[in-house]
């Protein structure tokens, strides 16, 4: 892996053959989503409610190492984690739901920090381009999530995650095509 930080810029580009696994692994498991929406639906609802176990449990420990009033509302927060997560793992399609809103508004945050980026990377790389696309339609794809009733959510939150992740895996295996040859002739 090699980094290279310029005087002029603020920016650190990596390059490395990591990026390009990463960036092919999240193209192939967008296509995967794009096929099997509900599959993805259910499996992102699932991590979702395992993650949340695992905090629960994790603050619940915390709890009694921690000394104090504090400790009775770390205790609360705790329990509210794991039996959130415990009920999204009993009823995913439930879960998936509620689920929505926090997918929409991860993907909203994700565009609009990747507009941001892209604008920033216009200077260094001619395929900044992509990132600004991936940016606009996450946030598209996050509004539309917004939008949408209970009974097409199966479908269309496992779609809109394999297009997103799609995107990402695009911009992220083209940003750095031809960036050496434009950043070392710059003026």
């Amino acid at each position: 892996m090699s980094i290279t930080e310029y005087e002029d810029d603020d920016e650190q580009f990596v390059g490395s053959g990591r990026i390009k696994a990463i960036a092919i692994l999240m193209i192939a498991l967008g296509i995967f989503a794009i096929t099997f929406p509900f599959f993805a639906s259910i499996t992102s609802a699932l991590l979702f409610g395992w993650i949340f176990v695992f905090a629960g449990l994790a603050q619940i420990t915390y709890s009694f190492q921690s000394r104090g009033s504090g400790q009775v509302w770390k205790l609360i927060l705790g329990l509210l984690y794991l039996i959130s997560g415990i009920i999204v793992i009993a009823n995913p399609f439930e879960g998936l739901v509620a689920f929505t809103l926090v997918i929409g508004i991860t993907i909203v945050v994700q565009g609009m920090i990747q507009v941001a980026i892209a604008f920033r990377m216009r200077r260094v790389s001619p395929n900044w381009i992509w990132m600004l696309v991936s940016g606009l339609i996450g946030i598209i794809f996050g509004i539309l999530v917004w939008s949408i009733s209970s009974l097409s959510a199966a479908w269309l939150v496992g779609s809109l995650i394999g297009i997103n992740l799609l995107f990402d895996g695009i911009w992220m295996l083209t940003l750095h095509t031809g960036q050496h040859r434009s950043l070392y002739y710059r003026n």
